[in-house]
């Protein structure tokens, strides 16, 4: 009686578990690498919104500094407001010669120009 060797299904058997060990091992890597790539995906995510809000922030300091210059602009105009204003009120006041020839020297003097008359006076010429 001779029985068949059970050698060859032993081997077999163990074959079987090695690919079960190897299939459970690149399921594990699989799983990590799904891990590895979600957070990659989160961080560049996260990046993307973060460049967003800084393009808002710079968009904000441009519309600021644009701002600083015409407030700038202002500032520096307030001056010859002033002095507009000063030869306004010396013309009307009726201040004397002396301060009114000082003016005229300098060639500064607020001048009224009837608005209306002109107007008429160009649409007459025009018509004729």
């Amino acid at each position: 009686m001779h029985r068949p060797s059970t050698l060859g299904n032993r081997s077999s058997y163990a074959h079987g578990l090695s690919q079960q060990a190897t299939s459970a091992a690149t399921a594990t890597k699989l799983i990590e690498k799904k891990k590895e790539y979600d957070g990659v995906a989160a961080l560049e995510k996260a990046s993307s919104l973060f460049l967003e809000r800084m393009t808002g922030m710079m968009e904000d300091c441009d519309v600021m500094a644009n701002a600083g210059e015409v407030h700038g602009e202002v500032l520096e105009q307030w001056p010859k407001m002033f002095h507009i204003l000063n030869l306004f009120l010396t013309s009307r006041s009726g201040e004397s010669e002396e301060h009114g020839a000082n003016f005229e020297a300098d060639g500064q003097m607020l001048v009224r120009v009837p608005i209306d008359e002109l107007q008429n006076a160009t649409q007459q010429a025009d018509t004729a």
